[in-house]
């Protein structure tokens, strides 16, 4: 058989279309019996927002590529086609939206006492509140601008909630203004609860949104004038931030400037209320420079994702996944030194199954224990309120050397990063930005401690941030140990990033852009070649996406030589399985479930001494190219163990896995009739948490 020439664009699924493939999924579940009412509310949610994001940085990118001629992805598509494809499926996937939400969702809300009223469905006593709401709470700071020649259309906020009002009569000064706009300030909750006094006892729980109201007393805008017509609507706008890093004296200033222009990048989209006359569409079209495709007219609120806040508002346990709560290892539990422990040996966790706290832990007795001199560690994203960063203003205010790398450039979170920064540079850390033109991504924190006239390093490394809440949401690893070797590395990579030099000799860790790669290839190879001679040999990664072309061509010549692959990709993968010749041997899932999948973790065959790793990189060009980012060894037996036994059960997931066909279609994996059925998060829960 001729061979296959594996850069053939017939075998790459287009990046973006599986990130939507991904939403698809996501979506499944909004629907899914088996999921928790307010629960099935939260992915629909989730959805919306990951939607968004889709058309901030990724629409966007593609129309700052049209008429380029530019072909950039493996799959040989040009911008322009591109952009059409993509916009055909998000409108599938938006209208899939509102039909869950109006067909299923609010119908199953309203059978247990979850309703949203609309204007008509108001009694008088429900009214009279919402007209004095409306005149005490909302009025007040809401600026209508009529559109004339003296008032040009404004700038509008992305994604913010707003109106077109068509207006007839004469005002005081004698205008005709046919058309204004009202904008509805992100002070103001977009979901208001009715007192329960007023509410009808089989409705307990109901809303207004806030479109409604503004929408019933609008004339109140207006004296004198009639509306004949409001409808709500909302842009979406490029929001990739650019600074140039070689030009910019100062990074953190820079970045505040562009976060300031974030709000009204170029539009990329325009929803607005479906009853909409086309007359207003078209005018909002041309004032935001868009095209027919670039509209979704929507039968809801144009901002689903403000319906997350609802579970947090409804006191119904039964509607929500059990509680649970993450088990501390039996070391850890009754420790009051966690440095004691880890002389003993290294510590693995799995968050959410496991507690975030000794990481906090190990970070707070830092600071305050007076034979620790220096602690390092590196944010990416963190919370608003980190009981990590406490402790490491603590420790500086206390005289320990704090270095702390921050990434302000961190998606969405640049705001919050700059406002950390200032805090620790004001505490005495010294803070730094990381490297021009590679973003941080690298998860760690290093503690060096004196002990018995020696210092000795203790490390945490992880495959996700430190972050206390979405250790409640994400699952990932974090490793505790006091290998020197290890903490040798991570201080080399720390002061690459705050010094200057050649690239340092790693003796356990790899890190990208240098040894990460190339050590990846290199193993694959080493898999392909036991193949070859007749060895077992096998390969499994976890990560979230694998769109690189150089590591899917590696994977493609291993499965040629007999190599038996299984990759769980959470979100894209443009790698094509189940080919003849080519991924025969390559089984694709995704698994998604309560917790959001964030392991990374590659496992090698390896002639049956298998190789575990984990880190904080994906295999996209940025994680492996233009960022720093480190991977890791599970070098305790036991532990290495466990990770393969938790692969195990990803890979036998039959309720919660989705697997990839060679035609870039996800099916989801049910059940045989004889077989019990298995979620790897379910036994997780169970085996470890409590």
């Amino acid at each position: 058989m001729e061979a296959r020439n594996l850069t053939s664009p017939d075998l790459y699924i287009n990046r973006y279309d599986s990130l939507l493939e991904f939403n698809r999924r996501v979506m499944a579940y909004a629907t899914d019996a088996a999921t928790p009412l307010l629960e099935r509310l939260k992915f629909l949610c989730i959805t919306s927002s990951n939607l968004d994001e889709f058309f901030e940085i990724r629409v966007a990118s593609l129309k700052q590529r049209v008429g380029s001629g530019n072909i950039y992805s493996p799959d040989d598509r040009a911008p322009e086609e591109l952009l059409r494809i993509l916009c055909e499926k998000a409108h599938e996937i938006v209208a899939e939206q509102y039909r869950v939400l109006n067909d299923s969702l609010i119908p199953e809300l309203a059978a247990s006492g979850i309703v949203f009223l609309r204007r008509g469905e108001w009694a008088p006593d429900q009214e009279l509140w919402l007209r004095t709401y409306f005149t005490e709470q909302v009025l007040p700071v809401l600026s209508p601008l009529g559109l004339d020649p003296s008032h040009p259309f404004p700038q509008i906020i992305n994604k913010s909630l707003n109106f077109i009002v068509s207006l007839e009569g004469v005002d005081a000064f004698g205008r005709r203004s046919g058309k204004a706009i009202v904008h509805a300030p992100r002070a103001l909750p977009r979901l208001i609860q009715i007192p329960a006094e007023i509410c009808d006892k089989s409705k307990p729980h109901s809303f207004v949104f806030l479109s409604s109201i503004i929408h019933a007393f609008v004339d109140q805008l207006f004296p004198g004038m009639e509306p004949t017509g409001c409808y709500q609507f909302r842009v979406t706008r490029n929001s990739d931030l650019f600074v140039d890093e070689e030009e910019a004296e100062d990074l953190l200033h820079a970045l505040e400037g562009e976060l300031r222009s974030r709000r009204y990048g170029d539009a990329v989209r325009l929803e607005v209320a479906d009853n909409c006359p086309d007359e207003l569409i078209g005018y909002l079209r041309r004032e935001f420079n868009l095209k027919a495709m670039d509209v979704y007219q929507v039968n809801g609120p144009v901002n689903l994702n403000r319906l997350i806040a609802i579970p947090d508002l409804v006191d119904m346990p039964e509607l929500k996944y059990p509680g649970f709560r993450s088990s501390l290892p039996t070391g850890l539990a009754a420790a009051a030194d966690i440095f004691q422990v880890l002389r003993r040996g290294p510590v693995l966790l799995h968050h959410p199954f496991e507690s975030f706290a000794p990481v906090i832990d190990f970070v707070r007795q830092a600071a305050r224990d007076p034979q620790v001199l220096a602690i390092k560690q590196t944010l990416y994203r963190t919370g608003p309120e980190s009981a990590i960063v406490d402790a490491l203003v603590d420790a500086a205010r206390a005289g320990k050397e704090v270095t702390v790398v921050i990434e302000l450039r961190a998606r969405f979170d640049e705001e919050a990063n700059i406002q950390l920064a200032n805090r620790l540079q004001q505490a005495g850390a010294l803070v730094v930005y990381g490297i021009v033109g590679y973003k941080c991504h690298a998860k760690m924190v290093l503690i060096v401690r004196r002990e018995a006239g020696e210092l000795r390093r203790y490390t945490h490394l992880g495959t996700g941030n430190y972050h206390p809440r979405t250790a409640r949401l994400y699952t990932d690893y974090g490793l505790l140990t006091a290998d020197q070797r290890i903490g040798g590395d991570v201080n080399r990579v720390f002061h690459q990033m705050t010094s200057l030099g050649k690239v340092s000799q790693l003796d356990r860790l790899l890190e990208s852009p240098f040894t990460l790669f190339p050590w990846l290839l290199e193993r694959i190879a080493a898999e392909a070649e036991l193949a070859q001679a007749g060895k077992p040999a096998h390969i499994i990664f976890k990560i979230n996406a694998l769109i690189e072309p150089q590591a899917i061509q590696a994977l493609y010549r291993a499965s040629q030589a007999g190599v038996k692959i299984d990759l769980i990709v959470r979100s894209m993968c443009s790698l094509r399985p189940g080919i003849p010749g080519v991924s025969d041997n390559i089984r694709v899932r995704s698994v998604v479930g309560r917790f959001l999948e964030h392991t990374r973790v590659y496992c090698f065959g390896n002639g049956g001494e298998e190789l575990v790793y984990l880190g904080s990189a994906d295999l996209r060009e940025r994680n492996l190219f233009q960022r720093v980012e480190v991977v890791f060894p599970v070098d305790d037996e036991a532990q290495r163990a466990r990770v393969c036994e938790e692969l195990q059960l990803y890979l036998a997931d039959n309720t919660q896995a989705w697997e990839l066909d060679a035609d870039g279609a996800y099916r989801r994996v049910q059940p045989a009739a004889d077989a019990q059925p298995v979620s790897a998060q379910a036994t997780l829960l169970a085996r470890i948490a409590s």
